[in-house]
């Protein structure tokens, strides 16, 4: 495998500013006065944050648009704040359809942790744009139900608390809505209250879907303050078919390697279709216009060779989990199909890679036919003596001749790699 180069971070010289550059990348589904946001981000520094609530023990794929449009703003030189709601994840933004399942509050400043150790890896916290890391525990930890009430409380109007779309969808819903959910609006408008106070924040992102808690923050910061101030929604990312992005067989893509293995994320990023990896290397990597064009037009001409796919799950990972990960995810996705050698890989890459197959346990020395049935390569034993006769059939990339063939692990683990032709593959753990 030739050097692949470092992702490098950057934003796009040819743009005449960032907020160009957002609407060219599809950034931007809603917002303030674009006008106004516009000459906003194109004069002196400013203070803007996005928001990350501790409703899992990982951020997943939809944060990372925010994260990776904070990252552009400070390319820009404005000034990140992430704030990680040690309060707010203690009840959640309201789901459309049921209410969420309220997490100790030991759970949650456990998970407090680990997401803020996820938001500081994808800013600069050194020079004249650092980022600061905020936790809105340290405000509404001093609230009292009374202070609250008086303080913050009064400037909602309940009226305008039930249009909002999140609200509205759950009161139409079998489920109705908490008044613990029902509140979480006024919570997140505090917080943009308590960012412009003490650190003159005049710009929060995030999802479109979060609208209606973005703008509680700017009205009651314009009730209270006198002040005007912007929000920037990002589109929520669907699949060209119409589906939900960021979903794998079912299961979120974490960005914690722990809850989604290297190997699976590079995978998900390479199974993109054609249809949407224009859009995505627009949205989720630091790729210039020029390159992201020339790799349209790859897909277009030559989209067998699927270039656009490998740039896209190159860049992303390399972003996420660092370059060495992603040449170990690379090198496991070539050796498992025959174009490298297994034996080089460690287990935790070799186990990764088998939980995205079928698999089976058997003992050593078990037939390679008993092996092919047990992984569902094939139906029955004698598909798997047809197979073998074929030469079709390998075991760690070594081609089987033999129909009494036996399984005999060498490879880190116990573990054996099956193949079927050249693209079905199967794993066997030995016992």
């Amino acid at each position: 495998m030739g050097a692949v180069p470092e992702p490098l971070q950057q934003n796009d010289p040819t743009f005449p500013d960032v907020w160009e550059e957002l609407l060219w990348r599809g950034l931007v589904a809603v917002s303030t006065d674009a006008a106004e946001l516009q000459a906003l981000l194109a004069g002196p520094p400013v203070t803007y944050y996005c928001g990350f609530d501790p409703t899992a023990p990982s951020l997943h794929l939809g944060n990372l648009v925010q994260l990776l449009l904070l990252r552009r703003l400070q390319l820009a030189g404005h000034r990140p704040l992430g704030l990680v709601g040690g309060s707010t994840g203690l009840i959640g933004d309201p789901r459309p359809t049921a209410e969420r399942t309220l997490h100790s509050r030991e759970t949650v400043a456990e998970w407090v942790g680990r997401l803020e150790d996820q938001v500081r890896r994808f800013l600069s916290f050194e020079g004249e744009s650092a980022a600061r890391i905020v936790n809105n525990l340290d405000w509404f930890g001093q609230y009292s139900a009374i202070d609250f009430l008086r303080d913050v409380g009064k400037h909602f109007r309940v009226g305008t608390m039930l249009k909002k779309d999140a609200v509205a969808a759950r009161l139409n819903s079998e489920a109705g809505i908490s008044y613990t959910e029902f509140s979480y609006q006024i919570l997140q408008g505090d917080d943009f209250l308590q960012l412009h106070r003490q650190y003159g924040c005049v710009l929060q992102t995030g999802g479109s879907d979060q609208w209606g808690n973005l703008t509680s923050g700017i009205d009651l910061i314009h009730k209270v303050e006198g002040a005007s101030v912007h929000a920037i929604g990002t589109p929520l990312i669907t699949n060209s078919d119409g589906t939900k992005f960021g979903k794998s067989e079912g299961n979120a893509i974490w960005l914690d390697a722990a809850m989604c293995s290297p190997y699976r994320f590079y995978q998900f990023w390479l199974n993109q279709a054609d249809a949407d990896v224009v859009d995505r290397l627009k949205v989720f990597t630091f790729l210039p216009r020029a390159e992201i064009e020339r790799l349209e037009a790859a897909v277009a001409a030559e989209p067998f060779r699927r270039e656009a796919q490998r740039a896209l799950a190159w860049e992303v990972t390399a972003l996420v989990h660092g370059e060495e990960a992603t040449r170990s995810a690379i090198a496991a996705s070539a050796a498992l199909f025959g174009g490298g050698d297994l034996g080089q890989l460690p287990e935790e890459v070799l186990r990764a890679a088998l939980d995205e197959l079928e698999t089976a346990t058997l003992s050593p020395g078990a037939s390679v036919v008993e092996a092919l049935v047990a992984t569902g390569l094939v139906a029955s034993n004698g598909e798997a003596r047809r197979v073998i006769q074929q030469g079709g059939v390998y075991v760690d990339n070594a081609k089987v001749d033999a129909e009494d063939a036996v399984i005999a692990p060498v490879l880190a683990g116990g573990i054996v790699v099956l193949r079927r032709g050249k693209r079905s593959l199967a794993g066997v753990y030995t016992r």
